[in-house]
């Protein structure tokens, strides 16, 4: 009996330290610190400057009334921003590590209502709710992108870290000065479809769309500075400037130079 109390003894003596042990390092694990190059899932991660943070922003022109979803979140900074500026925003980031430390950093900065974190696959979110995108991605995941982007509804606005589109050549580029790396942001407006054939008081407007770029013909007269930006219309026939607005199958505007006067047409 006296043995068995003495193993008793010994065995609590062993076990205690080691779950004080174990709590001790639970309580003194080392926070996650990404690092600059890190592998991720489609893309490694460098962080974007914060002065091109604030360009990419500005770029887009952001109001409170906008709702900003950031493709590849990393450590939260462009949403964070966006908030501070008083947007609703949220971050899709694959790495759950990066998600976790994005959420505390929102936290930190008061600003964990407005700027949310999702830890999901970019490519399996829908994003169509989004009045901006911005993105630090690599060109052919870009690509892999842009037949969603250009469904979006137009007047979406892209902003990109450096990286283009190809042959959707951007409406703005911008360059922070004296930068050395990632000093460059792109902007896409997404474009109203308007390729077809329309009906004008002034003839039928054929027009033909490459992007947000416009070519075509009024009647017979090839049309110039044909462009949409969003659901914006311009395009010049001869010394008539139109400028409008495309709504559906519908397009109403002013025309100034010419005759003046207002347009609208109907597409067939």
């Amino acid at each position: 009996m006296k043995l068995r109390c003495q193993l008793r003894l010994i065995v609590c003596a062993v076990v205690v330290p080691v779950f004080a042990a174990a709590a001790f390092a639970q309580g003194t694990q080392t926070p996650f610190e990404p690092q600059v190059g890190q592998a991720g899932k489609d893309v490694v991660w460098v962080p974007t400057p914060q002065a091109l943070v604030e360009k990419m922003l500005d770029m887009a022109e952001v109001t409170p009334q906008d709702f900003l979803m950031d493709l590849g979140s990393g450590d939260g900074r462009t949403v964070i921003t966006a908030a501070r500026r008083g947007l609703r925003a949220e971050g899709i980031e694959y790495n759950p590590d990066m998600v976790s430390l994005a959420r505390r950093n929102a936290t930190a900065a008061g600003l964990s209502e407005r700027a949310t974190f999702t830890n999901a696959d970019l490519f399996e979110t829908d994003f169509s709710r989004a009045q901006v995108i911005t993105m630090f991605l690599l060109p052919q995941i870009n690509m892999k992108l842009r037949p969603t982007i250009l469904n979006m509804a137009p007047g979406t606005r892209i902003v990109s870290n450096s990286f283009m589109m190809e042959d959707w050549r951007p409406d703005l580029t911008e360059r922070l000065d004296e930068c050395t790396a990632w000093c460059s942001a792109h902007l896409w407006i997404v474009p109203a479809k308007v390729a077809g054939t329309w009906q004008l008081p002034q003839g039928t407007l054929t027009l033909t769309q490459e992007f947000q770029e416009l070519s075509g013909t009024l009647g017979s007269t090839p049309l110039t500075d044909g462009r949409m930006r969003g659901d914006a219309i311009a395009f010049t026939i001869g010394t008539a400037a139109f400028d409008g607005r495309v709504e559906g199958d519908t397009m109403s505007g002013r025309v100034t130079g010419g005759v003046g006067g207002v347009f609208s047409g109907t597409k067939q």
